[in-house]
């Protein structure tokens, strides 16, 4: 057996405590030797007897490590007398930093120890916890390398970083009230409050009635209780769009229906925003009028300190920036966006680098991917070259691919907003820079005119980097299944291969050779994208009658404005033409009167889902039919048949409950009935479904129960969103797939 070894461990082992580790067990086990950080790699150089007990130690990691390969070369001369941890130095590039992760149950303990060093301090960390992305310049992850360099540690603190027994030995973040970042307390008016301590004072405010904005790990949240919710509301001007809470544990067990599978999520390292069902689907409708609720738990020291001063029993604690807007992270931008808004300011003197959102999660599929999820790293062989996917327009991330791996970017947003085309450029230079990568390819979406498309162009011209244009919702399916299969991509809005916009689609095959084999039925849009804002534009387009032009005067519009959306959809002026399922969801929530207007992404389709809920629905018969080569579900036929019932009990809420429910699982049922029958057809057994539908409950249930009765398997990643977030992640891997043609 041998006794000694070179020992290169890959994967993500920066910024987990890997060396610290190292040297613990090099000590229990007697071994002599060193380890050191490289790039991305940690070499351990080791002698000793149970050398073997030590390696299968190594193996395993530290817990927030993870480990792709343990290589052993041979290692020759004299061993040392001792272990040492060694100076990190640069080298390849194969692993990553981890996310930010939350405040662990020792450091929150080390807060509320009377007479401890950590007693009450707001930034109390560990190798196991804290901050890691939000303050990474580059790699090695070293404190030089962070924000946290103009902390320079106290005595105390770095008595403990050197201390191999303390969970501290070599955590970069340890800092303490002497030597750390400090609280700071401002008026709207930008004075600093003096005396009391900031966070007590904050928890007396928000008790009071006022609006905080609070500097967190990755930017600003805005927080209040929840009496103030509609207050808060209208200064955002979101009056229709729900709120996220934070609330301790046993709060959230008491009010709302949470499986064990979602407990354990709300509790673990990542502590994202969980979307829960309410105990009452009526309750707290002033926070979120659906019938669920997004709640996450106290996950940084300073939310664990202003809990234990604060009598209500949640705060909202919503993003400070607006929708599709990048985290606001500094006080001035706070000061300036949040005027008229925020009454007042905590924030903090550690500086953010790198800008980082809750993530959401729903039924145990991301919405959002961001806070500890991501930077997300997947092992994947697409070739030697480095390829550089940049993502769609709406609920953008963008990814890299390097070296065997992709690595996704946390939530970047609405590409649109000028602030978060920066923010798009950023967060590329950003995953650039730390995985040193020379990008040979870069994806973009097919449409010409997204930003994110412009921005690849510029970046080739300027890298020499090849171009690879991607059809959206083949990218969903690339990002969900790498196989061949028959792939489902229901979502909102996609540029089509043919100029349309798609949104409802089966396709055949693997990347980067798909075919359309069925769809929804093409619909107009009359006044393109004004039909997405005014759902009951859509509705006239499905269904061009004179009942639905009665419905429209019905509700109040003016018989010129009926006439012009008339000759629109008769002429086919400024019309588009679209197989989207969200807008046939938008349609169907117009419909029925419960979404005139849209006020933010996905709002009448989840005002759908929401009416629906525990209503159990009919079926209909199915109207499938062919345009060319393509099956197509008859969408206009379906919301027929919804409009006819309502319209015999238009007052009767338990048959509006009904028709939403029915009408939903149908169209589920006619999507998956298509892509069954392509199944069939094509003899492939598994079915893939992506898009942002797909986090409808109802929806998804009923598609995979009718794929599974047909006897086909679905997949869906659940690593990915279901939306526009995994579309950089598929369009490296179409484009990967492409060149290895």
């Amino acid at each position: 057996m041998p006794k000694q070894g070179h020992i290169i461990i890959r994967g993500i082992v920066q910024g987990v405590g890997f060396r610290p580790f190292v040297y613990a067990r090099a000590v229990a086990h007697g071994i002599c030797g060193s380890v050191c950080n490289t790039g991305s790699e940690v070499q351990v150089y080791a002698w000793g007897d149970n050398f073997e007990d030590f390696l299968r130690d190594l193996r395993a990691g530290p817990p927030l490590s993870v480990i792709d390969s343990v290589e052993v070369y041979t290692l020759q001369g004299d061993p040392p007398d001792s272990f040492t941890i060694l100076k990190s130095h640069d080298g390849t590039r194969t692993g990553l930093i981890p996310p930010d992760i939350a405040t662990c149950k020792d450091c929150v303990r080390d807060i509320f120890t009377r007479g401890g060093r950590y007693e009450s301090y707001f930034a109390t960390s560990c190798v196991n916890c804290g901050p890691r992305y939000s303050i990474i310049r580059s790699l090695p992850y070293d404190r030089e390398r962070t924000t946290m360099d103009m902390f320079p540690p106290c005595p105390g603190c770095f008595e403990e970083y050197s201390d191999p027994s303390s969970r501290r030995h070599h955590a970069q973040t340890i800092a303490c009230h002497e030597c750390g970042p400090e609280l700071i307390l401002y008026s709207g008016a930008g004075e600093a409050t003096e005396g009391t301590s900031p966070v007590k004072k904050t928890a007396e405010l928000l008790d009071k009635g006022k609006i905080v904005a609070i500097r967190g790990i990755g930017g600003f949240h805005i927080a209040c209780t929840g009496e103030i919710a509609t207050v808060l509301k209208k200064r955002l001007n979101r009056t229709e769009q729900p709120l996220a809470i934070m609330a301790k544990k046993e709060w959230i067990l008491d009010n709302t229906s949470i499986s064990p599978e979602e407990e354990k999520i709300l509790q673990s390292d990542i502590s994202p925003i969980v979307i829960l069902d309410k105990r009452e689907p009526e309750a707290f409708d002033h926070i979120s009028n659906l019938h669920t609720i997004g709640c996450m738990v106290p996950y940084t020291g300073l939310h664990h300190l202003l809990f234990s001063h604060l009598s209500a029993p949640f705060l909202i604690m919503t993003s400070a920036n607006a929708p599709g807007y990048p985290m606001i992270t500094t006080y001035p931008e706070a000061v300036s966006r949040l005027s008229g808004v925020a009454d007042y300011y905590l924030t903090h003197t550690r500086d953010i680098i790198n800008r980082c959102d809750d993530s959401v999660i729903r039924k145990g599929a991301i919405i959002r991917l961001s806070r500890g999820y991501a930077p997300k790293r997947t092992r994947i062989s697409l070739g030697d070259l480095s390829i550089l996917g940049t993502g769609p327009e709406l609920n953008s991330t963008v990814t890299l691919y390097a070296k065997g791996f992709c690595i996704t970017s946390p939530h970047v947003g609405n590409v649109r907003n000028p602030g978060t085309f920066e923010y798009l450029k950023e967060t590329t230079e950003c995953l650039l820079n730390l995985m040193q990568a020379d990008i040979s390819i870069i994806a973009h979406d097919l449409h010409p005119q997204f930003l994110s498309t412009r921005y690849a162009k510029e970046l080739g011209e300027k890298t020499g980097a090849s171009l690879v244009p991607v059809q959206h919702h083949e990218a969903h399916i690339a990002a969900t299944f790498q196989e061949e299969c028959i792939g489902i991509a229901i979502d909102g809005v996609g540029y089509g291969s043919d100029g349309t916009i798609w949104g409802g689609e089966i396709f055949e095959g693997a990347a980067p050779d798909y075919s359309r084999v069925g769809h929804l039925m093409p619909v107009l849009m009359p006044g393109g994208d004004l039909a997405a804002t005014w759902p009951e534009r859509m509705l006239y387009g499905i269904l061009p009658d004179e009942v639905t032009r009665g419905i429209l005067l019905s509700r109040g519009w003016a018989e010129q404005d009926v006439s012009i959306i008339e000759k629109q959809v008769m002429r086919r002026f400024n019309t588009s033409v679209s197989s989207s399922t969200g807008r046939v969801l938008d349609a169907a929530a117009a419909l029925l009167g419960i979404c005139r207007k849209k006020t933010y992404d996905g709002e009448p389709a989840m005002k759908l889902e929401s009416l629906a809920h525990g209503t159990k629905p009919e079926s209909w018969d199915i109207p499938l039919t062919r345009i060319g080569q393509a099956e197509v579900l008859d969408t206009p036929a379906l919301l027929k048949k919804a409009r006819d019932l309502c319209m015999k009990h238009p007052d009767d809420l338990r048959v509006i409950r009904k028709t939403a429910a029915s009408f939903q699982y149908n169209l589920a049922r006619g999507i998956a009935m298509i892509a069954s029958n392509a199944a069939a057809s094509s003899g492939l057994q598994t079915i893939a479904l992506s898009g942002g539908v797909a986090y409808n409950e109802m929806i998804r249930e009923t598609i995979q129960k009718t794929v599974q009765s047909n006897g086909f398997k679905l997949h869906i990643n659940h690593d990915m969103p279901f939306g526009d977030g995994c579309i950089s992640f598929g369009q490296c891997v179409f484009a990967g797939k492409k060149e290895l043609l």
